[in-house]
């Protein structure tokens, strides 16, 4: 038997499977076929020499539409998708353009806080208590969303193996 497809999208940061992600892969490889995507590559961003303030401008200008239009002709089956900050608001809005995923668990997405329309699938989102930059209550109100407050976190509480191990047990529980 074939296993479940899980999609890793990278933070802002990218790269060739950073160290941090090599965590939650090494965690879920016996579960799931997985695919990891650099959100910068996807979004046909060179941010070499760029600085972060640069980067996120790009993908804010465009970056973010072409990365999802990307991962769009990448992608065809039914997949559950991993996505670390601005990849899980590509994989959010990716899904509203027909993106067929079974889950979605998005960690440090801040950017959901503008939206306003829900993807058709199982989601779970993962907030530091000290990331100012996440959804206000409100937000979770108005959209019915299910999320985890991770308290003494910041917008980085993806990068720590505690909270690898927390994120993919949801995971694995949810859909396995």
């Amino acid at each position: 038997m074939t296993k479940p497809r899980l999609i890793i999208l990278s933070d802002l940061f990218g790269g060739k499977a950073p160290d941090w992600v090599k965590i939650y892969a090494d965690l879920l490889k016996s579960d799931f076929d997985i695919q990891y995507y650099d959100v910068l590559e996807l979004a046909g961003i060179n941010a070499d020499n760029l600085v972060e303030s640069d980067v996120h401008g790009q993908l804010l200008s465009g970056g973010m539409d072409r990365a999802v239009e990307t991962l769009l002709k990448l992608e065809n089956d039914k997949v559950t998708v991993l996505g670390f900050s601005i990849g899980g608001t590509i994989a959010w809005k990716a899904s509203l353009q027909g993106l067929n995923i079974v889950g979605l668990f998005a960690v440090s997405s801040t950017r959901l806080r503008y939206e306003t329309e829900v993807p058709n699938c199982s989601i779970k989102l993962y907030f530091g208590e000290e990331d100012s930059n996440r959804p206000d209550s409100q937000w979770f109100l108005d959209l019915n969303m299910v999320h985890k407050m991770i308290k003494k976190e910041n917008h980085q509480l993806y990068r720590t193996e505690n909270n690898a191990f927390l994120v993919c047990n949801d995971i694995l529980k949810t859909l396995l």
